[in-house]
């Protein structure tokens, strides 16, 4: 199998069949994430190429993967059909398979519309993990995410309009100081106004060779302290009102924060507030990523 470029996945797609199906990714602009600055350029792989490496994998694993997820960063921009074609191929050798996952940006997501992405449903995507990030529209453009409330709304509820399960990514700390309110009112408006599935929570580290790093370094961006974080956690979940699964897989976050809401609410507020009587001294350091 061909592997280019970086390779990451969800941690939820830790035990998932890897076939890079795009190189790269075709926005490449956000101000937090280094993964593709230093390339390589946003490609779709030939879907020939993609199909031989699903065939290599079932030569070397058999038929019974499950769960297969086709990286790079942004798949879902790939051209309809090319990616409706891989999904039935992938089932057609992997009958067994339940899940079938790929990336994916509001703004890609909103130009395929429902039609579209009833095509994918169809052929067997099941899920896409979308970097919702803020639903702050300042946070936003400050990030140049490139896009806004008003569509990541939209390619949400098309997403779940078209039957395909939704899982949304908030970047806790992602406001600084300045916007921490603004960050988790608005987030929790976006996400109420979508209902995904999961909302997966991820804390903010900035990376190297990244914009956003050489804000921090000239003081134009405040970092928020553990207790800032927690209690930006608190008011986004106080302030959630869909009914949706809260996950914290993720080796950034202070706390590890899982459940059902709304019945899992008053748990979570309270596992919150433990955490918050912890004096910061005993929560991770703060750090730079390099990857």
């Amino acid at each position: 199998m061909h592997y280019e470029g970086p390779i990451y996945r969800p941690p939820s797609e830790a035990d998932s069949l890897l076939i890079q199906a795009t190189v790269g990714c075709p926005y490449n602009k956000c101000s937090f994430c280094m993964v593709y600055k230093k390339g390589p350029p946003y490609r779709v792989r030939p879907v020939e190429e993609i199909c031989e490496d699903i065939r290599e994998a079932r030569r070397l694993y058999g038929a019974v993967m499950q769960t297969i997820f086709f990286p790079a960063g942004n798949t879902i921009a790939m051209p309809t059909e090319d990616l409706a074609h891989i999904c039935r191929f992938a089932r057609r050798q992997f009958p067994q398979v339940r899940r079938i996952t790929v990336y994916g940006s509001s703004q890609y997501i909103a130009r395929k519309g429902v039609k579209e992405l009833k095509v994918l449903r169809d052929a067997g995507l099941s899920r896409i993990h979308v970097g919702l990030e803020s639903g702050d529209d300042e946070i936003l453009k400050r990030i140049k995410k490139g896009t806004n409330a008003s569509e990541q709304i939209k390619a949400g509820c098309f997403v779940e309009e078209a039957g395909i399960e939704l899982s949304e990514y908030v970047v806790l700390g992602l406001g600084g100081e300045e916007r921490t309110a603004q960050h988790a009112e608005a987030t929790a408006r976006v996400l109420n106004a979508i209902g995904p599935d999961f909302v997966r929570l991820r804390t903010l580290v900035p990376k190297v060779n990244t914009l956003l790093l050489h804000q921090i370094n000239k003081g134009r961006f405040q970092l928020l302290s553990p207790h800032q974080v927690l209690a930006e956690t608190r008011d986004l979940i106080e302030g959630l009102k869909c009914p949706t699964i809260l996950m914290s897989d993720h080796y950034t976050n202070y706390i590890n924060l899982e459940g059902h809401l709304p019945q899992d609410k008053k748990r979570l507020l309270g596992e919150i507030d433990q955490a918050m009587m912890l004096d910061e001294g005993k929560f991770r350091s703060l750090f730079v990523g390099t990857q």
